[in-house]
């Protein structure tokens, strides 16, 4: 099996776990065969947002089509 990677930066105003749910959620919902997702670091942006804007960024691996 082949898999391959991809970044993805969830944002939330809620939290780090949201801004991991929507990019996981992003993910599955625009590619096939995703396996796993890896949180790679997260941040948080204060300067030119009103409160704070959360994100996380993941790596998203998935399987390739055509490999069994």
């Amino acid at each position: 099996m082949v898999y391959k990677k991809i970044t993805l930066i969830g944002h939330s105003d809620e939290s780090f776990d949201a801004a991991v749910d929507n990019a996981a959620d992003r993910a599955e919902a625009t590619l096939d065969n995703v396996h796993w997702i890896e949180v790679e670091s997260m941040g948080m942006e204060i300067a030119s947002v009103e409160g704070r804007q959360y994100q996380a960024e993941v790596e998203v691996a998935f399987q390739l089509e055509g490999d069994e």
